[in-house]
């Protein structure tokens, strides 16, 4: 860990430990069903073994996937560039880190480049941006719609932290290159939560709130309708089939998480009347756990569905809310052994850069006081 004790840093690493964690504790059962769960490991509670039996390879004992990866890779981005982004340099920056380099993917126990481990919407920014060539700011247009920029956007919420309004507007901006419609939106919602997470006072309701404040059509519409059912659950435990019912009238993907990906149907596709699931859901779970981030990620986790993205966004918004002091320091621990990584200097760098972006952005207000003054 670093000297740095400030309750920022500690926010950052929690936020970006809480991604790994609740990625690694909900991926051994993505796209299973609640019931296929509780057959399965009763309840996830934790790190679990693979759904197929124990192995050193596969999802599974705190190995992380494809969202701790890209988060990973967009906080090296800001890193290497050392301002905020925009949509030129971030597809100039990432395109490279996913398809030019070789990193560890716990899950097959090699390294490799980390393009052909993505899911067929994260290729599309090799596919845009680079072979298609296509300008940045329309990068996402024609993409399958789904989570895939949602889940690495945590990084867009630290770096403005505090600031929401800006880490929607940046989020948005940025992951244009990748993601297109209710996609985007909900990269958007997602950072600015993050970033509610780091005011201080801020709270499970002050994230949610910030959420219904900022999102639009029907990403505002299914937040609505899943966060009115989130208030009548104390337990994630009663709550999964009920939210599960008021996100459905909503949802663009397909029910069995599979669908037809062609053009006889409209799963993924644009909508100014749909949302992703993940988002939604992750809020709701934030909500009904009151903020606490183990319960947050075990609620994402029994879920089923897409639920280590969801898990890990619980994750990000949960550790960033209360610091890294809520997570088990043997969880952080098994993620950086079973991953071969270290996410502490990552964290480092990241709390250097916040402050070094918010110390600009003091001055540059102030130089704009003294000008509208003088026109005064």
């Amino acid at each position: 860990m670093s000297s740095d004790t400030s309750v920022l840093a500690r926010k950052v690493r929690g936020c970006l430990y809480g991604v790994a964690i609740g990625d690694a504790v909900g991926a051994p059962a993505e796209w299973h069903t609640p019931e296929e769960i509780r057959d399965r490991y009763g309840a996830i509670e934790g790190f679990v073994e693979p759904w197929d039996g124990p192995s050193d390879l596969g999802k599974g004992d705190g190995r992380h996937t494809d969202d701790t990866l890209m988060t990973r890779m967009l906080a090296r981005v800001y890193l290497e560039h050392g301002d905020h982004l925009d949509p030129f340099v971030f597809a100039q920056r990432i395109v490279p880190l996913i398809a030019d380099e070789d990193i560890w993917i716990a899950e097959r126990g090699t390294a490799m480049r980390l393009v052909d481990r993505l899911f067929y919407p994260e290729k599309w920014l090799l596919m845009r941006l680079r072979l298609a060539n296509a300008d940045p700011r329309l990068g996402g247009v024609g993409n399958m719609v789904n989570c895939g920029a949602a889940m690495y956007a945590s990084p867009v919420g630290i770096v403005n932290a505090a600031d929401p309004v800006a880490a929607y507007r940046e989020a948005a901006e940025v992951f244009a290159a990748h993601q297109v419609s209710y996609g985007l939106e909900a990269a958007a919602v997602m950072a600015a939560c993050v970033a509610e997470a780091f005011r201080p006072g801020a709270s499970a309701a002050s994230v949610v709130a910030t959420a219904q404040a900022l999102a639009k059509e029907g990403t505002a519409h299914a937040i609505a309708a899943v966060l009115e059912v989130a208030r009548e659950h104390r337990s994630w435990r009663t709550a999964i089939q009920p939210l599960r019912n008021a996100m459905r009238p909503f949802d663009g993907s397909a029910e069995d998480g599979r669908g037809d990906r062609g053009n006889r149907t409209d799963d993924w596709a644009p909508s100014r009347l749909k949302a992703i699931e993940e988002v939604p859901i992750a809020l709701a779970m934030v909500l009904i756990a009151d903020g606490d981030f183990e319960q947050a990620i075990f609620g994402a986790a029994n879920y089923g569905r897409d639920n280590d993205s969801i898990a890990s966004m619980c994750g990000a918004i949960c550790g960033a809310l209360h610091g890294d002091a809520v997570i088990r320091p043997e969880w952080i621990a098994t993620v950086n052994a079973q991953n071969r990584m270290d996410l502490d200097p990552v964290a480092q760098g990241l709390t250097a850069l916040t402050r070094t972006l918010q110390s600009r952005q003091v001055r540059e207000a102030e130089a704009r006081a003294a000008a509208f003054a003088a026109m005064a």
